[in-house]
């Protein structure tokens, strides 16, 4: 199972929303850089970070600094928020970022994903933002009108192999994700390795996710408030 750390950076500081909630945010750090490192110290090899302020506006004013985080760290980054057309894409793979998230632009012009695909291949991904079973866009205040399997269909037939999903009435609550929705969505298009986002709480929801097979999870709150260590989930192998 692969765990992927939580970073959503806004305003330059480490933050987690409170159900995607711009206006309800806790602020866990001043200094993203030194959480990132923090992280590696306890073992983490990859980590997913989140440009709230692009999430909105489709800029990315926190380049930067996420830059600053994938220098100093060496882990694996993953990132979203701002990332909207192939050429943005390819600014932050010059930068040395690992694997970059499309989200609100992969909503409403395929053509866009397409491109950055046939470009990029496996270094694109996807996140899938669900309210109610339609996908939400820009920094999930928008709905989309969508219907989350038809995105998925669509996506899958573009190439895409890496989807990130949020249950946004889910996140930052800490009550456990919806298992429904990612094994349904993990069965139906196997083609797509799916990471879990959205509610993890404790290392029971880890548990069960590994037996219902799915692999990949991004833990923020639970990691920031200590109610799951990085060391807890040594037992599950590559982090």
């Amino acid at each position: 199972m692969l765990i992927f750390p939580a970073i959503d950076i806004y305003q330059g500081c480490a933050v987690r929303l409170y159900k995607g909630d711009y206006s309800k945010k806790t602020v866990y750090s001043p200094d993203p850089v030194r959480v990132a490192l923090d992280l590696v110290s306890e073992g983490a090899r990859q980590i997913h970070i989140v440009d709230l302020e692009g999430a909105r506006t489709g800029l990315t004013p926190n380049f930067e600094l996420i830059k600053e985080i994938k220098k100093a760290s060496g882990a694996f980054c993953e990132v979203g928020g701002g990332i909207r057309t192939p050429e943005t894409a390819e600014k932050y793979i010059e930068s040395g970022i690992d694997r970059v998230i499309f989200g609100t632009s992969a909503v409403k012009n395929a053509d866009i994903l397409r491109d950055a695909v046939s470009h990029f291949g496996d270094r694109i991904a996807v996140s899938i933002d669900v309210r109610n079973g339609m996908v939400a866009a820009s920094g999930w205040e928008e709905d989309t009108g969508v219907g989350v399997l038809d995105f998925c269909r669509d996506i899958q037939g573009i190439g895409v192999h890496t989807v990130i999903c949020t249950d946004i009435s889910r996140d930052g609550m800490l009550q456990g994700p919806s298992f429904e929705l990612y094994t349904d969505l993990q069965s139906r298009y196997p083609a797509i390795d799916f990471t879990v986002s959205g509610g993890i709480s404790s290392m029971a929801d880890i548990e069960r996710l590994n037996e219902e097979g799915l692999r990949r999870v991004i833990i923020g709150k639970a990691i920031y408030e200590h109610r799951i260590t990085l060391k807890d989930i040594e037992q599950f192998g590559a982090r």
